[in-house]
C-alpha cells in the first residue's frame, strides 16, 4: 500500500460526506447562490457527516471484529456486520436523513431472520456504495474475500444484482490503494466486470438471487454487472471530452442508484486527479447525491494520494475523526 492509503481514504470519504451534505437535493445554481464559487467551497463548521460516513465506521468495525477471530468468511463476517448495521440503526446519532431501504432492512435485521429476507430485492440505491470502501482497503484478502465481502455487505440491506456496483467499487479502491494508474483504472474496471459478470458468490450470497425473477444465479447477477459495465460506457465518453465546469451528474447520472454514484463519484476524482479538494468540491457541487458522490470521490483520492493530501484544518475538525483514524491507523500498519 502507499503511505497511509487507508487513512487517506477513510478521512477523504468523510470530508467528501460533510462537503456535500448541505448540498445535497440542490441544484448547482441553487449550491452555487448558497456557497459561492464551487473551487472556493469552505467545509462547513461544524464538519457533520451523514449516514455515509456513520455506516462505512459500521462496516469498518464489523470486518474488524470479524477478522480478529479468523480468516474473513461468509459466516464469521454476517454476525459482526450484522450487529453494527443494527447498533446503527438503534443510536440515536442515526438522525442525518437516512435511506429508507437502509432503515426498512436494518429493521428486519433486528428479527433475527436470514438477512436474504431483510434484503430489499429491489433496491439499487446507492447505501451500499458509499460505505463499501473498508472492503477495498482491508489488507491481507483474497480477491474472491474482497469480492465476496463486498457483495454480502451490500446484500444485507440492497439485494438488487447491482451489489455487482460495490464490488466494483471496493476492487476500485483497493486498485487505487496499490497504486494503479488512474489513466488506466477505467478500462482495469471494465476488465474485471466483464470477467466477473457471471460469477455468483454463492458461499457469501446463499440464495440471495432465488427471491429476484430470474431463471438462475447467473442470469441474476448479469444483470447488475451489465447495469454497472453502462455506466463505465458513460463514464469513459465523458473522459474522452472531460468538462470540468459542467456538473458531472449530466453525464454520467445523479448517483441516487449504486452504478451511478460509483461513476459520478470515479469522474470527479478522474478530472481532478492530482488536486483532490478540487474533486471533492466538483463532486459537492452537483445537482445529485451530492454527499455520497463526494464520499467516493474522496475514498478514491485517499486512497490513491494517502492522507497527507487533505487540508490539516479540515482533516483535524472531520466529526468521527478519532474512529476513521484508528481504522485507518489499523489498516495501514
Amino acid at each position: 500500500m502507499k503511505k497511509r492509503a487507508a487513512t487517506g481514504s477513510l478521512v477523504g470519504l468523510a470530508l467528501g460526506d460533510a462537503l456535500g451534505f448541505p448540498t445535497e437535493f440542490n441544484d448547482v445554481p441553487s449550491i452555487l447562490a448558497k456557497c459561492g464559487p464551487w473551487r472556493q467551497m469552505a467545509l462547513p463548521r461544524p464538519a457533520i457527516v451523514t449516514d455515509d460516513t456513520q455506516m462505512t465506521l459500521a462496516l469498518g468495525r464489523g470486518l474488524r471484529t470479524a477478522m480478529d477471530r479468523g480468516v474473513l468468511a461468509p459466516l464469521r463476517m454476517t454476525g459482526p456486520v450484522r450487529e453494527e448495521f443494527i447498533d446503527w440503526y438503534r443510536s440515536p446519532e442515526n438522525n442525518r436523513a437516512p435511506g429508507n431501504t437502509c432503515l426498512q432492512a436494518c429493521d428486519l435485521l433486528t428479527r433475527g431472520k436470514p438477512w436474504q429476507e431483510a434484503s430489499r430485492i429491489g433496491s439499487k440505491g446507492c447505501g451500499a456504495n458509499m460505505r463499501v470502501a473498508p472492503v477495498g482497503l482491508v489488507p491481507g484478502l483474497s480477491g474472491e474475500q474482497r469480492a465476496g465481502a463486498a457483495q454480502l455487505q451490500s446484500g444485507l440491506t440492497h439485494g438488487h444484482p447491482t451489489l455487482a456496483a460495490s464490488d466494483l467499487t471496493a476492487h476500485a479502491v483497493h486498485l487505487l490503494a496499490q497504486g494503479a494508474e488512474p489513466a488506466g483504472l477505467v478500462g482495469m474496471l471494465r476488465s474485471y466486470a466483464y470477467e466477473n459478470r457471471q460469477k455468483y458468490h454463492a458461499p457469501w450470497l446463499g440464495d440471495l438471487w432465488a427471491r429476484a425473477a430470474d431463471p438462475s444465479p447467473e442470469h441474476f447477477i448479469a444483470r447488475g454487472w451489465d447495469d454497472c459495465l453502462a455506466a463505465l460506457e458513460r463514464l469513459q465518453e465523458a473522459l474522452r471530452s472531460p468538462s470540468p465546469e459542467t456538473d458531472p451528474c449530466l453525464a454520467t447520472g445523479a448517483g441516487w442508484i449504486a452504478e451511478e454514484a460509483l461513476a459520478t463519484g470515479l469522474l470527479c476524482f478522474l478530472l481532478f486527479v492530482d488536486e483532490p479538494v478540487t474533486a471533492l468540491r466538483r463532486a459537492a457541487c452537483t445537482s445529485g447525491d451530492s454527499d455520497s458522490i463526494a464520499c467516493l470521490t474522496g475514498a478514491f483520492a485517499g486512497a490513491y494520494l494517502g492522507d497527507e493530501v487533505w487540508p490539516a484544518d479540515w482533516s483535524e475538525r472531520i466529526e468521527y475523526r478519532s474512529d476513521l483514524l484508528s481504522l485507518g491507523a489499523l489498516w495501514d500498519a
